[in-house]
């Protein structure tokens, strides 16, 4: 089975004066046919959203939800989305779109298992009410992409990150046409939306968590992250010293992509040698999963190492769950455009490989960053939970600490401190533009492993109060 090298949960907040979907969306009977509303926009012709209410016991009928499609009417493409209201003010609470990453991972993993309104039970049999849901005090959108991830669906089209991003933001445009009053993935799509005419998205926030955001500086922390952990001994000294000593070269590839990311070859050829020699060890030895170096897992057989994610994705496969969620024509159409009986995948394995064979992997999309901090002045928050090897910690703290942006020499000297009661530690720029929290004892899906820390964290975020 293919292993999903990175899972990379990414998020970005969009803040409005005032919106609340009181749109008249058709109504639906629990598991009947389903009818939709259609919103188009004269700047982009080609798409338009199908829009619909799912059945609400699925998941917190306390909320006002919708879910449905952004189609791309040209290029025969279909992406599905779940949105959510506040549980607060939605009139004044933010909005969120919510984005996991892979590449090729859904978004309902991040919804069903770990920040979402509800959370799917032990045994897999149905949902549960998350206290700690992220929606507390924002209203959220889970998007499915690229296409063929999740609900979604479509030819396979999108192998690179910037091309998601178009995606995306076609889907914003959209969804705010209709409410105007309302890593990797997540600097290129905050770059998009500052680079257009997107007066009716007004972005305020970036959020990005346990992300492969700038892969010269993180690959780097791979060997100090499992070797020079005085807690964690999963590897023998040669194994360490193996991947010691394959850095330098590591760096060279990455570097050579950096100076030329349009050259495939090369970083492709960055990908291949550096997860060989810098990951392989760790996947080979170990014993462990690389989303939490606490937890057992034979990564030969189960690529995500979670039986409850196969719970979910047995769940999401289930016919009256689909026919209430998305309605029975589009679980028709879906499964006609399929070559397998598998509707719904925690993640598509083809995207994934895509992604990497495209060199999308290696990109430098950090240098998408310091744009956003300074000439748009858009806050920045990066968090990682530090049980996590795959997108560790110690590698996402150090690229912030070496991004060129105005105020770096200030970050650098900035002081780490305690945060929350024994939580993390937080580390912020003097104006708070910018913000890195290591939260402890959490593996790569955060809110999952800590569910309270996390929405306190994403509170304080949202309110400008995380110090």
């Amino acid at each position: 089975m293919a292993r999903f090298t990175f899972t990379r949960a990414t998020l970005v907040s969009l803040i409005c004066s005032y919106w609340h979907l009181a749109v008249a969306a058709p109504s639906s009977s629990s598991l009947g046919p389903k009818s939709f509303l259609s919103i188009s926009h004269p700047r982009l012709p080609e798409y338009f959203i199908r829009l619909t209410q799912p059945d609400a016991e699925i998941c917190d009928p306390s909320v006002t939800q919708y879910s449905g499609y952004l189609d791309d009417t040209v290029n025969d493409k279909h992406f599905f989305f779940w949105f959510f209201e506040s549980r607060n003010n939605p009139e004044t609470d933010p909005l969120v779109l919510w984005l996991n990453g892979g590449p090729g991972c859904s978004s309902m993993t991040g919804l069903f298992t770990e920040l979402g309104p509800c959370l799917l039970n032990q045994d897999g049999s149905g949902t549960e009410f998350n206290p700690y849901s992220w929606n507390s005090n924002a209203s959220i959108i889970f998007l499915d992409q690229p296409v063929n991830v999740g609900y979604s669906y479509g030819p396979d089209q999108v192998h690179d990150t910037d091309s998601a991003a178009d995606d995306v933001f076609a889907f914003l445009q959209l969804f705010f046409s209709q409410f105007p009053d309302a890593g990797h993935y997540i600097p290129a799509i905050g770059k998009r939306l500052v680079q257009e005419d997107a007066s009716n998205i007004q972005l305020k926030s970036l959020l990005l968590g346990n992300g492969l955001t700038d892969p010269l500086v993180q690959y780097g922390y791979y060997a100090p992250m499992i070797c020079d952990n005085e807690n964690v001994h999963l590897l023998d000294d040669q194994t360490c010293e193996t991947m010691k000593d394959a850095s330098p070269m590591c760096q060279n590839l990455i570097s050579a992509c950096y100076d030329n990311p349009a050259n495939t070859v090369s970083c492709v050829a960055a990908s291949d040698f550096c997860n060989n020699a810098l990951l392989q060890p760790y996947y080979s030895s170990s014993g462990r999963s690389p989303y939490d170096i606490r937890k057992p897992c034979n990564l030969v057989e189960d690529s995500l190492c979670d039986d409850h994610l196969d719970l979910l994705q047995d769940f999401l496969n289930r016919d009256d769950i689909k026919n209430a969620i998305i309605g029975a024509n589009d679980v028709s159409q879906r499964t006609a455009t399929q070559s397998n009986s598998t509707m719904y995948a925690n993640c598509n394995v083809h995207i994934n490989y895509m992604f990497q064979r495209a060199g999308d992997w290696m990109r430098p999309y950090v240098h998408d960053l310091p744009s956003l901090l300074d000439d748009h002045q858009l806050r920045v928050l990066v968090y990682a939970g530090d049980q996590d090897f795959i997108c560790n910690w110690l590698g996402n703290k150090a690229w912030t600490m070496e991004l060129q942006w105005h105020d770096q020499k200030a970050w650098v000297s900035a002081p780490d401190r305690e945060w929350g009661d024994n939580a993390g530690q937080l580390r912020t720029s003097p104006d708070g533009q910018l913000a890195f929290l290591r939260v402890y004892n959490a593996g790569h899906m955060t809110p999952a492993d800590q569910p309270k820390h996390s929405l306190d964290f994403f509170n304080a975020w949202i309110q400008n109060t995380l110090h």
